[in-house]
């Protein structure tokens, strides 16, 4: 297992501030020590129409330069352009494919290898069988492009802000309809903390599916002193053989926040254990 760092807290998703440019935030986050660095597509860190051949090129050579890898990369959803892969709306919907593809691409240019698939959220009006078939058709298109350029897409189960894919059972059953071997499942402990879920079923359920990791506490704050057994989280992973990264998700839900202190108390917690 290996230890990596969301960039959210350091730009402006969602909370407009504190924000830092992306190459001073790869250097800080590698510094504190973690093995990798998860970027979220979104302005001014790495929405791909805003970046040239020539910043990605340095981009690609601060991470080389700072030692730390790409351990995945994210989408934003919501906002202006909705980027909802289960809206009714097909040109948002295909809107929403393209940038996925953008960003898969992105992430395989700077050599990372997992993109997370944020499954969207139902409209009032949509049935839920309709907005599911709507991000079902949506994961096949963009996993069959990942595929392409050797990226996996790790489903996320987002319930404290969706209404789609909430659960384990929903991560399943979505995984299992697109069923395609490029296709895995991520899950969040702040999100299982919100559904009054055991992280550790999700461990045991998922098993081999498990592709991915966000840990965070009650309101975003770093792990340590929440109701989450992050010892019995560790544990659970170890036991099935989890190779992946344990990615900290955390503070960018508000302003007010010291990005460096949560990394390093993040790090400093967790990292013992493994």
């Amino acid at each position: 297992m290996k230890l990596a760092f969301n960039t959210w807290v350091y730009s402006s998703f969602p909370v407009w501030v504190p924000a830092y440019p992306l190459d001073e935030t790869i250097r800080r986050i590698a510094a504190i020590g973690y093995d990798g660095i998860e970027i979220g597509a979104a302005a001014p860190h790495a929405y791909p129409d805003h970046l040239s051949a020539e910043r990605r090129r340095e981009i690609r050579s601060v991470l080389e330069s700072s030692g730390i890898a790409l351990a995945s990369m994210l989408p934003a959803p919501g906002g202006g352009p909705g980027f909802n892969v289960a809206s009714p709306i097909a040109e948002e919907r295909a809107d929403a494919i393209r940038q996925y593809k953008k960003v898969t691409e992105l992430c395989a240019e700077w050599g990372g290898k997992t993109v997370l698939y944020v499954a969207g959220w139902q409209i009032f009006g949509t049935t839920r069988e309709d907005a599911f078939a709507f991000s079902r058709d949506a994961l096949a298109e963009i996993a069959d492009h990942a595929a392409t350029l050797s990226v996996t897409m790790a489903i996320e189960p987002t319930s404290a802000d969706s209404n789609l894919i909430d659960s384990c059972d929903d991560v399943i059953a979505l995984m299992r309809a697109v069923d395609k071997p490029n296709i895995g499942a991520m899950f969040d402990t702040y999100h299982t903390l919100y559904r009054n879920e055991v992280p550790t079923d999700y461990v045991h359920r998922l098993g081999k599916d498990l592709v991915h990791l966000h840990l965070a506490d009650v309101n975003r704050d770093p792990p340590q002193h929440g109701p989450v057994d992050y010892a019995g989280l560790v544990a659970a992973l170890k036991a099935n053989d989890f190779a992946g990264y344990l990615t900290m998700e955390i503070g960018f839900n508000r302003r007010g926040v010291d990005p460096d202190q949560f990394a390093r108390r993040a790090y400093d917690y967790i990292k013992p254990m493994l």
